[in-house]
């Protein structure tokens, strides 16, 4: 059986949803992961230097990856959850009767 294609519409579903639903959060929380780690780094409180600077946008990415591929994967299963359900009903074979 073929079920890539529900797959894929559902991992596109999924960052579509990730778009209008979670970027903005994911940009936000992966900035604040970045500026915990920066100042893990350099101490607290923490100066705008290059190195602060490329810690936090770090964050950011990461943040951003790592949600936008749980949306994907989270839809993927959704789209081939719904193929497997929507596929066809097999029905029962009809058994010849004795005579």
């Amino acid at each position: 059986m073929n079920r890539k294609t529900p797959t894929l519409i559902g991992a596109g579903v999924g960052l579509a949803v990730f778009l209008a639903v979670g970027l903005l959060p994911a940009l936000l929380y992966g900035g604040y992961a970045g500026v915990l780690l920066a100042g893990g780094f350099v101490g607290t409180p923490v100066q705008p230097t290059l190195f602060v600077r490329v810690l936090i946008v770090f964050g950011m990415a990461l943040g951003v990856v790592g949600v936008g591929s749980l949306f994907a994967v989270g839809g993927a299963a959704a789209g081939a959850a719904v193929s497997i359900l929507s596929g066809p009903v097999k029905k029962p074979v009809a058994q010849a009767s004795k005579a």
